[in-house]
């Protein structure tokens, strides 16, 4: 056989095994592709028409945030977090605020606050809390159902003033019966087309970011994960008529900047519209305002994770996997509660050590804000003293007191402002701190103004103030026996006997 014969076979032969190999490959490349796991994808089976507010219907096109959302209503577990336990046992469904902190009970006696005042529970309960509330708790009117129900804007929108002067249940009855204790739903915080994140409360938050300058379009993706939050975990005032009804919702951020709403701001927009003192304050007879639960106030406020572009919802809905699916879990709790996984994202050092951060902080905070506390109440009881030489015809001196009730206002609002904020000081721990120390400063002002306001109408202060605690325990009525005692505040420093 000639070389060039045998040079053809031998290429003809390379041929067919290089034809050969690539099939196999090709064969091997097709099998593992289909064994593989393919990226998820989201499909839509259901067009939600616009303004729908059954979460029913947004679940059949979102079913794995909607099982998650649906999860709010179930208990956390027991121990996870130091100082927020909410309760979930049958006979203490919620865990009382005024057994943990006596000295609230005296600082907002002559309202609901001072009636029954609870730990939250998860967003499922909103409503469902507020109709097994005391009734005390509901002389506000419909206003209460602004951050509860989704239907609040379209009531709002239907009934104009009526629906902050109407009674909390007469509102209530205009929902649909199967939605009555619906509370914060899809539509809360996203646009049914798309489901981009809208502010569906354009009556509050809407207009306290227009008092802000703040235009809706530059606002980021990431600064919307906080702003739908915003929506309800914020202070707010009800502004009163002369017949003390209920005429509006007011956020006191006029003089505030976006992430620098200070509670100096607050208290200074307070004084400017005093519609909004909404309630007499039975120790001190004062008109007072109120603050609630100021979570994006805190944390907005310069905040080291504020400041480091984080949002509520990474630490609140972290991304979970459900499945093949990767969703913000919508289960919305404490980082606490969900075992810190949340914080997990950005810190290695573990949970264990993560946890005990957290709980530092806290400690700090609670043992500022019992010195705050007992230290504002103290001057509360001095000025029902100031009060009593002055109803019996003693001297007063008119300077003197108005500068004390100023420095006791300051110190109210300051303790209120953290003993009100859900995170127990963790948002911002430095302005935490802060704030509480100033409360404490204001307090012992106002104190020193008020000892010699009595020295000279020659009244005998004791050097300990009794504060009659038990007295305004007791004015409770049924409310008044702890529902979990063991969850009271220690107090290693004895602050109760010192103040």
């Amino acid at each position: 056989m000639s070389r060039l014969h045998r040079g053809t076979i031998m290429k003809k032969k390379r041929t067919i095994w290089t034809g050969v190999g690539l099939g196999i490959l090709l064969t091997i490349g097709i099998m593992v592709s289909g064994c593989a796991e393919k990226e998820p994808v989201t499909v839509q089976t259901v067009q939600i028409p616009e303004g729908e507010i059954d979460p029913v219907v947004w679940g059949k096109a979102y079913p794995v945030e909607y099982d998650l959302w649906r999860q709010t209503e179930e208990p956390t577990q027991d121990g996870l977090s130091k100082y927020k336990r909410t309760g979930f046992d049958a006979d203490r469904p919620t865990v009382d605020k005024l057994s943990k902190f006596p000295y609230m009970a005296l600082l907002f006696s002559g309202w609901g606050f001072g009636v029954e005042y609870n730990e939250p529970r998860g967003h499922a309960h909103m409503v469902r809390d507020q109709l097994a509330i005391d009734s005390a708790r509901l002389k506000s009117g419909g206003v209460c159902l602004t951050c509860k129900s989704p239907y609040a804007p379209k009531l709002e929108q239907d009934l104009g003033v009526d629906y902050y002067k109407q009674p909390f249940k007469q509102v209530l009855s205009q929902i649909p019966e199967e939605h009555k204790t619906l509370a914060v739903a899809c539509v809360d915080c996203h646009d049914a087309n798309g489901m981009s994140l809208k502010i569906s409360r354009e009556f509050t938050l809407g207009r306290a970011l227009q008092d802000m300058g703040i235009k809706r379009n530059d606002l980021t993706h990431q600064q919307m994960r906080s702003v739908v939050c915003a929506q309800c975990h914020v202070t707010y005032n009800i502004p009163k008529n002369e017949q003390n009804e209920s005429v509006g919702v007011f956020f006191p951020w006029q003089n505030s900047k976006w992430g620098n709403i200070t509670i100096e701001d607050i208290i200074r927009t307070i004084r400017r519209h005093p519609e909004v003192k909404e309630w007499t304050q039975k120790v001190t007879g004062f008109k007072m305002a109120f603050i609630r639960h100021p979570e994006f106030e805190l944390f907005s406020n310069n905040s080291v994770h504020w400041k480091a572009n984080a949002s509520c919802a990474d630490c609140h809905m972290p991304y979970t996997k459900v499945g093949v699916y990767k969703v913000s879990d919508h289960r919305v709790r404490s980082p606490l509660d969900n075992q810190l996984r949340a914080c997990g994202q950005c810190h290695a050092e573990g949970a264990e050590w993560l946890q005990e951060r957290v709980f530092a902080i806290q400690d700090r905070t609670v043992s500022l804000m019992l010195r705050s506390g007992y230290a504002t109440a103290s001057t509360a009881k001095l000025f029902e003293m100031v009060h009593q030489a002055r109803d019996g015809g003693k001297p007063v001196d008119e300077e003197m007191y108005n500068k004390a009730k100023e420095f006791y206002e300051e110190a109210f609002y300051r303790s209120v402002f953290i003993g009100a904020e859900n995170s127990v000081g963790f948002h911002n721990a430095p302005e935490a701190l802060r704030v509480l120390g100033d409360a404490i400063a204001f307090a012992v002002k106002s104190e020193s103004f008020l000892r010699q306001i009595l020295a000279k109408a020659g009244v005998d202060v004791p050097l300990k103030v009794d504060l009659e605690l038990k007295k305004y325990i007791d004015m409770r009525g049924e409310h008044k026996l702890m529902r979990d005692p063991e969850l009271e505040i220690k107090d290693p420093m004895n602050l109760q006997e010192m103040f």
